[in-house]
């Protein structure tokens, strides 16, 4: 199952985009957004998130 940003915690730090083993996170306005269609689910982006803003989908 792939991950998902919640918008409304999501600060757009970018810490997460380039822990990204796979480029499926983006930058999309104010926040990032994870591409469902190419996350593999390792959980990188959770571990790094400092707002808890990554969950699974």
């Amino acid at each position: 199952m792939a991950y998902k940003i919640d918008e409304s915690k999501c600060v757009n730090c970018a810490v997460c985009e380039p822990e990204c083993p796979v480029g499926s996170i983006s930058e999309s306005g104010n926040t990032r957004i994870i591409d469902e269609n190419t996350c593999i689910s390792c959980g990188t982006c959770v571990g790094v998130c400092p707002s808890g803003a990554i969950a699974e989908a």
